[in-house]
């Protein structure tokens, strides 16, 4: 086990993130539920921690209170070897009012900022062409979801 592990802070909706983020995510799972007890600044029984891991990655939820807020310093980037998989991601994580923003970047209806990227994009951005990467770049910076075909087409001149 990593002595190091992502914790996540959520004003009161830990639970129901975790939930849907395991249901998006294949090999992932909730490991373990601890609720307050007595005397916390929740009532007793509520979720304080959810233990899960997504895609083998272990993290914690905590429910928090209300100055628990994410932002855009903050991201799970998610790996895309196609097209389809971009689009299958994108539209679960924005599910129920999460917002689509720039690059490949959206903001789940929880609150937490997700990249969702294609595997090819290093490559494209970082070729040794300046001008093949610098039109790569361009599309990207003018794509919301991004279109990996239209990354090639762009990086190819």
């Amino acid at each position: 086990m990593s002595r190091i592990t992502t914790f996540l802070g959520f004003e009161s909706q830990a639970e129901e993130a975790v939930k849907h983020y395991t249901s998006i995510f294949e090999s992932s799972r909730i490991t373990s539920t601890l609720r307050y007890n007595e005397g916390a600044p929740f009532p007793k029984g509520t979720v304080m921690t959810v233990e899960f891991e997504l895609d083998g990655q272990r993290y914690v939820a905590l429910n928090g209170g209300p100055h628990f807020k994410f932002t855009d310093a903050f991201s799970l980037s998610v790996a895309c070897e196609t097209q389809d998989e971009i689009d299958r991601y994108t539209e679960k994580l924005l599910a129920g009012g999460g917002e689509q923003g720039p690059c490949g970047w959206l903001k789940d209806r929880f609150g937490m900022s997700w990249q969702v990227n294609p595997t090819i994009l290093p490559r494209l951005l970082g070729d040794k062409d300046p001008a093949k990467s610098g039109r790569a770049m361009q599309a990207m910076m003018g794509m919301k979801k991004l279109d990996i075909a239209a990354l090639k087409r762009a990086f190819e001149g």
